[in-house]
């Protein structure tokens, strides 16, 4: 079995729909998928508390990171009057695309960019866990039951000698 072409295997594109139109977003370069990455985590790394990369984040305000990762459809957004709100909307999806995958993209799209919807709420996932917990564990199925342990003497449990 010899290797597919990648071009075959992967969906390089993004398309979103946006007031009844089709916005298709382009895979970026590889530089700005790397730098959207460490900016990613540089990101996350500052919101833990952590000591972020000042460079990685300062290169990032120097950019235009939304017209990085929505590519050409960016001026196609900006051509067509798309409100601020949806093209950052789509800006923040093509990222997610761009780090995770598709379908975290989509579940981001999905949820209007709300992170509480994509996590399941308690109530689902204690209802995951009781049904979980409910459940019985098989017990023996040989048919026997187990014996007391006998000494190692071999002369009952007390392991006394009797005269």
């Amino acid at each position: 079995m010899a290797f597919q072409e990648v071009d075959n295997l992967l969906d390089g594109s993004l398309t979103l729909p946006i007031k009844g139109k089709l916005y298709k977003i382009p895979a970026p370069p590889a530089l700005i998928g790397l730098r959207v990455q460490a900016i990613m985590q540089a990101a996350a790394t500052a919101a833990d508390g952590g000591q972020a990369d000042r460079e990685v984040l300062a290169d990032a305000a120097e950019r235009d990171m939304y017209a990085d990762v929505l590519g050409t459809a960016h001026a196609e957004m900006v051509a067509d009057n798309v409100e601020w709100p949806m093209l950052k909307h789509a800006a923040v999806t093509a990222m997610v695309w761009i780090i995770q995958s598709k379908d975290r993209a989509e579940a981001y799209w999905n949820t209007g960019g709300d992170p509480s919807q994509l996590a399941p709420n308690r109530q689902q996932r204690r209802s995951t866990s009781d049904a979980a917990n409910k459940t019985r564990s098989r017990g023996s199925t040989s048919g026997t039951k187990p014996h007391p342990a006998q000494h190692r003497s071999g002369k009952g449990s007390s392991g006394a000698r009797r005269k």
